[in-house]
Parts: C-alpha cells; sequence; structure tokens
C-alpha cells in the first residue's frame, strides 16, 4: 500500500476512533438530556414564516423531550444577530437555532465581515424543508411560462425591473441571473420585506419577482398575478399544477436551487445529542398535521438527519457562492 494511502486510512480510524470515544464520553450526559427547558431561537421577528414553524415544532417537540421548548426571537441583519448568538452559546444543548439558508450557508459569501463562520460555528441539526419560491409576473406582461420570459427580456433590454426582499436574497440572485444571461439589463428593486414587494408587483411598478406561495397563492388564483413556473427541483404541493422552471426546460443551477429552514446547534455540541434533537424534529414533521402546515406554507417537508443536512449544505454550496458572486452582491 502507498504510503500516503496508508497514512490516509490511519488517519481515517484515527479519527473514527477518536469520534468513538468522543460518543462513549458523552452517552451519559446525553441521556440525561434534556433535564430543563431548551431555547430556540428564531434569528427574525415573530410572525413570520420561520417564527410560526418554530412554535408549532416546539409544540409537538417538548412532548417527546420531556422538556418546554421556549421561542426566542433575535431579528436583525438578515439573521445574523441571533445566528451569531447561537454560535456564541454554550454546546451543550440547550441553545437551537432555526433559521434559513441565508444565515446558516449563504451569508457568508455576501458579507465581508460576518460575526461568526457558518461551517466552522454551526452544527447541521436537520434540514426541515426546502423553500422554493414561485417566479410571478404582472398581467400585463405577455407571457406564460419561462421560455417565453426570457424571450421577452431579452427583446425588452432595460425596460423590465424585478423585485426581491433584500440584496443577497434569492430572488435577488435569480433575478440577477436571468438578466446577465438573457443580457436584458433588467432593473433591480430591493425591497424592506416580502409583502411590499408583492404589494409593487400587484400594481404594476415592477413587472416580475420571485415569491412565497404563502404571499401570492391568492393573487394568482384570482388572476392578479401569473405564475410563470417554481424554483428548485419539484413542484410545490399547494400549487400542484405551476410547473418548475427546470420542467420547461430552465435547466441553469440558478432556478434549480431553493432555499430551506432547518435547525442547527453551537458547534461542539455532542453527536448523541444532535441525533436525539433530529430524531424529534423527525417526529414532529411526520404528524400528519405539522406535515400539511408546513406544506400550506409552499414548503417541501424533507427526512432529514445531521449527517445529511451537512451533506446537502457542502453540495449546494459551490452553486450559492458563484450566484452570489456573478450577481457582484456584497454586504458589510
Amino acid at each position: 500500500m502507498p504510503l500516503h494511502s496508508l497514512m490516509t486510512r490511519r488517519t481515517w480510524l484515527g479519527a473514527a476512533a477518536l469520534a468513538a470515544a468522543a460518543c462513549t464520553g458523552t452517552a451519559a450526559f446525553a441521556q440525561a438530556y434534556p433535564s430543563k427547558p431548551i431555547k430556540i431561537v428564531v434569528p427574525f421577528a415573530a410572525g413570520g414564516a420561520t417564527d410560526v414553524l418554530a412554535r408549532v415544532l416546539a409544540e409537538k417537540m417538548t412532548v417527546g423531550l420531556g422538556q418546554p421548548m421556549v421561542i426566542d426571537n433575535k431579528p436583525g441583519a438578515a439573521g445574523i444577530i441571533g445566528t451569531d448568538a447561537v454560535a456564541k452559546a454554550a454546546p451543550d444543548g440547550y441553545t437551537l437555532l432555526l433559521g434559513l439558508s441565508n444565515s446558516m450557508l449563504t451569508n457568508q459569501f455576501l458579507y465581508t465581515k460576518l460575526p461568526y463562520s457558518p461551517e466552522r460555528d454551526i452544527a447541521p441539526v436537520y434540514q426541515i424543508a426546502i423553500a422554493p419560491l414561485v417566479l410571478v409576473a404582472h398581467p400585463s406582461v405577455p407571457v406564460s411560462n419561462g421560455p417565453e420570459l426570457l424571450k421577452y427580456i431579452a427583446a425588452n433590454k432595460g425596460k423590465v425591473a424585478y423585485g426581491s426582499y433584500g440584496t443577497g436574497a434569492y430572488p435577488h440572485l435569480a433575478g440577477a441571473y436571468m438578466s446577465q444571461s438573457q443580457n436584458a439589463d433588467m432593473s433591480h428593486v430591493a425591497y424592506r420585506g416580502e409583502a411590499p414587494m408583492v404589494q409593487d408587483l400587484l400594481g404594476g411598478q415592477i413587472q416580475i419577482g420571485f415569491a412565497s406561495a404563502l404571499q401570492v397563492k391568492a393573487h394568482i388564483e384570482a388572476g392578479k398575478l401569473k405564475a410563470i413556473g417554481v424554483s428548485g427541483e419539484r413542484r410545490m404541493g399547494t400549487l400542484p399544477n405551476v410547473p418548475t422552471l427546470a420542467e420547461q426546460g430552465l435547466n441553469d443551477e440558478a432556478y434549480r436551487v431553493a432555499g430551506w429552514l432547518a435547525f442547527g446547534a453551537p458547534a461542539g455540541t455532542p453527536p448523541a445529542i444532535l441525533e436525539r434533537i433530529a430524531t424529534e424534529v423527525r417526529k414532529a414533521t411526520e404528524l400528519p398535521d405539522v406535515a400539511q402546515r408546513i406544506a400550506a406554507m409552499g414548503f417541501d417537508v424533507q427526512k432529514s438527519s445531521p449527517a445529511q443536512f451537512a451533506a446537502a449544505m457542502v453540495k449546494e454550496r459551490p452553486v450559492w457562492e458563484r450566484l452570489i458572486k456573478s450577481s457582484g452582491a456584497t454586504l458589510d
């Protein structure tokens, strides 16, 4: 066996031995866990979709864990304030994060002064749901699908505006990519939240935008907005008749990725505790009433684990990095 292969094998075996020892050392602690209330930090204001989901899951998980789960809203700076608080918390399983892909993955490529490292300071626990968005257009835009929209924006260079609910958010990144790929020179309008963006879409101040089903489904059904297609790999359960953009031939990676909602914990939290939390999240999301609630929000429920979630982030990381760099977006 070549020397480098032998060394690599010994490194893997050594790491495995250390991991086994660590698990053995924390077994007693994990068996006693939890012995007090668990705090779930939501890095967004109360009342939003992330907060609502956290409260639904906390109620169900409390039963299995035998301890209350307390929601702590820490909004601000695109999820950075709350996520940073979790990154700096004690890694004992009593402080968890229920956040989004931006604060747990993509902000590191967007912000020049991020106070934490998502990969170094946050342990992945469970990817709860994928959060695809629906690309909608004002009725005045004479298109009905993705390919037609691409032709339209290319033929109307500099005349189309797209909205987003923040620089670096998926609606901005996907819109920027669409504009660049078609040399369309579209204008980007960033709003302070999704609701005002949708209001301007309805009013025709902007022509297109990616939005959540929660915000636009009623407007689509009323004919006030056109559904062009859905981001991600699968159709939304709440909008089953709207095809994905990929189904329509828009196979670029920019249209196939989607944001997500997930649990994280401070790095260094014992693996046995992460697995315990993940088990309770899975049990909660498999309850019919919870699964239906999540689907109604336009989210795609996942079956996950700490290892599966970590692997998903490794796979997605370069895609998001490319999207953000190509958009030219940077924030302090």
